[in-house]
């Protein structure tokens, strides 16, 4: 049987695992169990591989959502990873790749902004009071 493309193999999650925030219960009044990290991840994969939206992503595939990892900096440890073992493995083609304004500021480029000027004579009499 073919494996789905959202299911996490032991070796990435090995790798990923280690990046993710730690979160401590507390002893007294620990509150409702953490949700499983792995089924998270693959929560998000099932989101990006089908496209649906998060709002109709099934309940029956018990999957979450991860939002707090955005805010730890998951993501871009995890992206920071991947490419030095790519980069180690030299499996990467430095000539085909693409900086854009998602990962890089254009600082010297940019022009400065200017605020937008108002169109009104002066302020405008009230309507509620004389």
């Amino acid at each position: 049987m073919r494996a789905k493309p959202w299911e996490v193999p032991d070796g990435l999650w090995e790798r990923i695992e280690p990046l993710l925030p730690k979160k401590p219960r507390r002893f007294r009044y620990p509150g409702r169990k953490p949700f499983d990290d792995r089924l998270a991840l693959q929560g998000i994969l099932f989101v990006l591989h089908t496209g649906i939206g998060w709002e109709h992503l099934p309940q029956e595939l018990g999957f979450g959502c991860g939002m707090t990892w955005q805010q730890a900096g998951v993501w871009e440890r995890l992206h920071e990873l991947l490419l030095a073992e790519l980069h180690a493995a030299d499996q990467l083609e430095w000539e085909r790749a693409i900086a854009d304004a998602s990962h890089l500021q254009a600082k010297k480029g940019a022009r400065k902004r200017v605020p937008a000027r108002s169109i009104a004579a002066g302020q405008a009499a009230s309507t509620t009071s004389s």
